[in-house]
């Protein structure tokens, strides 16, 4: 693919050139692959949606490089997220904020409310720095299939729709960002994801709502009911570890002794670590999609730390389809 291209500076640098014109990158991030464009020019905003086929209700992340940038995206920044952006940016942290008047309503889907980011990746900072802007940018995948942890997932995915993808290896958090609502009267949780909301708490000295239900309007991204994905339908197991029958897959938390009632199996994480697991999760599901299986039988984690973040994934991927899924 001609616009599949290795992040060298020259390549980061003709990437941010067609950010500033109104181009569409597919760049990488610590948390998966985004899709990006000139936060600040809506018609730019409006070929993410296109190229995604995302519903115009689903507001975006929006991306920055140093502090300065929420001048531009903010009305106000209160000190519970100067605190958390001390504390945990450049980082799998995203915060809903009153939005500045100038950002485009496309962005925010016409909330009041603008979601922000500073993410911990050398490429993605550069892009951002080199492009001028802040940039607007959801997975750089289909709406509401497995987000892409690689640039081949990208190029798979999307292909010759991008104007031109990044590709920097795999994403090291695997996961996507935690997003917190601070726009309101109390913190409160939108999307549990990288940085696990124990972490967030203790650093607020406060207990943090668990708003993250399944909205068919939602505030921010990945509150949709069908969502993460895969062709292949997937089914959690529960205690009783019933299979279905026919080709079976199996996404195992930890490693399983041999089972023939599985064709293909993927291990989370050997050790059973849930910064591992939470890393591993995308790539897995991609292969077991990939392996022409009617069924993906998924084992829970543990709901602590990471896998709050990982079993809301799960859920949202095994949802039947509809009430703003594709």
């Amino acid at each position: 693919m001609k616009n599949f291209l290795g992040s060298t500076t020259e390549n980061i640098e003709r990437a941010a050139a067609l950010i500033r014109n109104g181009g569409v990158v597919a760049f990488p991030t610590e948390t998966v692959y985004g899709l990006g464009a000139d936060a600040f020019n809506p018609q730019a905003v409006a070929r993410v949606f296109e190229i995604k086929n995302r519903p115009s209700f689903d507001p975006l992340i929006v991306h920055i490089a140093d502090f300065s940038g929420m001048e531009k995206l903010c009305s106000s920044v209160n000190a519970l997220a100067k605190k958390l952006m001390k504390k945990f940016w450049s980082g799998p942290l995203t915060l809903v904020l009153p939005k500045h008047k100038t950002v485009p309503d496309i962005v925010t889907a016409g909330l009041p409310t603008v979601a922000v980011r500073m993410p911990s990746h050398s490429v993605a900072l550069r892009l951002i720095q080199l492009a001028g802007t802040p940039i607007a940018a959801p997975s750089a995948n289909p709406f509401g299939f497995l987000s892409p942890t690689t640039a081949v997932h990208v190029a798979e995915q999307l292909g010759d729709k991008v104007d031109l993808i990044l590709d920097s290896g795999q994403c090291s958090v695997g996961i996507e960002s935690t997003i917190l609502d601070l726009s309101g009267g109390m913190p409160t949780l939108l999307r549990p994801g990288g940085i696990p909301i124990e972490e967030i708490e203790k650093a607020l000295d406060r207990t943090v709502l668990k708003g993250n239900e399944i909205l068919s309007n939602p505030k921010s991204s990945g509150q949709l009911p069908s969502h993460y994905s895969p062709r292949t339908p997937i089914k959690i197991l529960n205690g009783d570890r019933f299979v279905p029958n026919g080709k079976i897959g199996l996404l195992a938390f930890k490693t399983l002794q041999n089972d023939a009632s599985f064709r293909v199996v993927e291990v989370l994480s050997s050790s059973g670590d849930l910064k591992e697991a939470a890393a591993n999760l995308f790539s897995c599901l991609h292969r077991l999609d990939n392996a022409k299986l009617d069924v993906i039988c998924a084992e829970p984690v543990p709901e602590v730390g990471l896998g709050r973040a990982i079993m809301d994934r799960l859920r949202r991927a095994s949802a039947p389809k509809g009430n703003g899924g594709l």
